[in-house]
C-alpha cells in the first residue's frame, strides 16, 4: 500500500470538497433562483466536465494556471506541479455533479413556506437557513458526497498539471497508474480494492440521501402488480 499517496489524496478530496461544497451550492442557487441572459449557456459551461476527456480538462487547466494566463501574471498564482494543482483538479470534476444535484433539491422546496415566512418578516438570509437549507439538505448532502468521490477517483487531468512525484503530488489514482507500469501488480490490486471500497460506500450513502419517490412509501415494492 502506498500510505503517501493515499494520505495526499485524502487530503486533496478533504479540501476539494469543502470548495465543492461552497461553489457548487452557490452555483446551484444561482441556477434556481435568478434569470440573467445566456443562462443556458452558463448551465452548460458548468456541465463540461462530465463529458470533455480529462486530457481535455488537463490542458484548460495548463492554460489557466501556466504563464501568461492571468491568474500566473496578475495574482502571482503558481501551482502547476504541487499538491494543491490537484485540488483544482479534484474541484473541476466534482463541482458539476454538486450542481446538478443541489439544484434538483433547492428546486423542490415548495416555495408557499418560504413566503410564508417572509409574510412574517423573515429575512433572506434566515429563510434559507431555517427553511431552505433543512428542506433541501439531502440532495446537497447527496451532491457534495458523489462530487467528493469523483474528486478522490481523479487522474487524467491531475497526472497533466501536477506530474507524478512520489510523496508530493502521486495521489492514489496515479499510484495505481505507476505500480501497474512497474508491474507491481499486488501493490496495485491493494490500492484498486481501497478505491473501489471507498467508491462503494460513497455511491451508497449518496443513494440513502435520495428523496423518496412522491406518492410512494418507502416500503412500497417496485414490482406493479398483476
Amino acid at each position: 500500500m502506498n500510505w503517501p499517496a493515499f494520505w495526499l489524496s485524502l487530503r486533496v478530496t478533504a479540501i476539494a470538497s469543502i470548495i465543492i461544497l461552497v461553489v457548487g451550492l452557490a452555483l446551484a442557487l444561482l441556477l434556481v433562483r435568478v434569470r440573467f441572459p445566456l443562462k443556458i449557456l452558463a448551465e452548460t459551461v458548468i456541465m463540461l466536465p462530465l463529458v470533455l476527456p480529462p486530457s481535455v480538462i488537463g490542458y484548460y487547466l495548463l492554460l489557466a494556471f501556466g504563464r501568461g494566463s492571468p491568474l500566473f501574471e496578475w495574482f502571482n498564482l503558481r501551482i502547476l506541479f504541487t499538491w494543491q494543482a490537484a485540488v483544482a483538479a479534484s474541484v473541476v470534476v466534482g463541482l458539476p455533479l454538486m450542481v446538478q444535484s443541489s439544484r434538483a433539491a433547492l428546486a423542490n422546496v415548495d416555495p408557499l413556506l418560504e413566503n410564508a415566512a417572509r409574510t412574517l418578516g423573515a429575512s433572506e438570509v434566515r429563510i434559507f437557513w431555517r427553511i431552505t437549507l433543512p428542506l433541501a439538505r439531502r440532495g446537497i448532502l447527496a451532491g457534495m458526497i458523489l462530487g467528493s468521490a469523483r474528486a478522490l477517483g481523479e487522474f487524467g487531468a491531475t497526472l497533466m498539471i501536477t506530474g507524478n512525484i512520489p510523496g508530493r503530488t502521486q495521489t492514489l489514482p496515479v499510484a495505481i497508474y505507476d505500480a501497474v507500469q512497474a508491474q507491481r501488480y499486488a501493490d496495485a490490486h491493494l490500492m484498486v480494492l481501497v478505491m473501489t471500497a471507498l467508491a462503494f460506500a460513497g455511491i451508497l450513502l449518496a443513494r440513502q440521501l435520495e428523496p423518496p419517490i412522491p406518492g410512494r412509501r418507502p416500503e412500497q415494492s417496485a414490482k406493479a402488480p398483476l
